[in-house]
């Protein structure tokens, strides 16, 4: 079995007839920890990605090209190589810009299922053609958090059950934001048996309907984050019968930086999941505490909304952690900072929370997700 310090002076010479003044496309780290790939250039030198070989963490991103030349390797069974990717060290890796044929994309899963990832993001990615048949046993990683970041996929919404055929059970953080299609056929959709933090952020199409049609029912056993941040959301209500329809019990959801309305009067009341405990409705646009929450929270987040003044006790759920920063009836400047945040030399609160809403959260998400074997 061909090592890895083998395979790197077999690469060697190609490496060193590059120019000196070249612009390498990969950088790693002086630590080898950290190493990231940028084929920006109209002849990219692949070869160059081999230094990322011993790095734990490893970003890749195309050049927004195809990646259909690589498709003719894609039948070579990887198990012969089995020792050398067990031997690399990459934890969490980021593949991204590109048009990749699904038939390329199973393959390198199939590879990657010999290798000790953890981490898998996609990010930028076109994937074409019809994906392979569904294997007799998953094949893939055994991941503990994928990421999907403005990813299509010629298989419409069929593409979330087709992928989960390749991984190995364990997923325990899914992430899917700017997605082209979340109507996902609950028929061909595996239990996510682990799966503890689901994030459906950043998709603004997806509304109190679009929730419905991507919580398929009893898939999602395990839930306790569920996570809607800018997500079309239109009413807490709403947001309710969805989670009561695909029968999950989250225990904190956030519903912030979406334009939420009151429930209408009459409307039919909702039965909140008995698990919730935690549920954040900041920069959500309101102007009254909504009616129909649920009765007993140990957490509410009502900060950088617009609400004129102090909400009354009846109008609150028996909480014991209740958040109004950033309200007009504490701060007369608030609706100012929060249409226009610099308006002043000063960041408020609101405004900071505002422009790294994107970094808090994948901080969140990723919580409980960073034990490498």
């Amino acid at each position: 079995m061909v090592c890895v310090p083998y395979l790197l002076l077999l690469l060697l010479p190609s490496l060193l007839r590059v120019s000196a003044d070249t612009t390498e496309p990969c950088e790693l780290d002086d630590d080898d920890f950290r190493c990231v790939c940028n084929f920006t250039d109209p002849k990219p030198d692949w070869s160059s990605a081999v230094q990322c070989m011993v790095a734990v963490e490893v970003e890749i991103s195309a050049g927004g090209r195809s990646l259909e030349q690589f498709l003719k390797g894609a039948d070579t069974n990887p198990k012969q190589y089995a020792d050398t990717i067990k031997a690399l060290r990459v934890r969490r890796l980021k593949l991204g810009a590109a048009q990749v044929p699904a038939q390329l994309l199973v393959a390198v899963l199939r590879a990657l299922g010999y290798s000790r990832l953890k981490e898998l993001t996609l990010e930028d990615l076109e994937v074409t053609g019809p994906t392979p048949p569904t294997p007799l046993e998953a094949a893939g990683p055994a991941l503990t958090t994928l990421s999907l970041r403005n990813v299509s996929w010629t298989t419409g919404g069929a593409w979330l059950g087709e992928l989960q055929q390749w991984l190995k059970p364990g997923l325990r953080v899914l992430d899917i934001a700017q997605a082209h299609s979340l109507a996902f056929p609950c028929a061909g959709l595996s239990t996510f048996e682990a799966l503890t933090t689901l994030d459906l952020s950043d998709n603004p199409s997806l509304g109190d309907s679009g929730l419905m049609a991507a919580l398929c029912p009893n898939k999602f056993p395990a839930l306790q984050y569920l996570a809607l941040r800018n997500a079309g959301m239109e009413t807490p209500s709403g947001v309710c019968a969805a989670l009561a329809a695909a029968r999950v019990q989250p225990q904190s959801l956030d519903l912030s930086h979406n334009s939420l309305r009151v429930t209408a009067p009459g409307a039919t009341r909702c039965v909140w999941p008995s698990a919730l405990r935690s549920l954040n409705l900041s920069f959500a646009g309101l102007e009254q505490v909504p009616k129909g929450l649920p009765p007993k929270l140990s957490v509410l987040d009502l900060s950088c909304n617009k609400l004129s003044r102090e909400p009354r006790r009846d109008e609150l759920p028996e909480v014991n952690d209740l958040t109004l920063d950033g309200n007009p009836f504490l701060d007369p400047g608030a609706l100012q900072h929060q249409n226009d945040p610099m308006i002043s030399g000063v960041v408020p609160a609101c405004a900071r929370s505002a422009l790294t809403m994107g970094v808090s959260g994948a901080l969140a998400l990723l919580q409980g997700a960073r034990g490498f074997a």
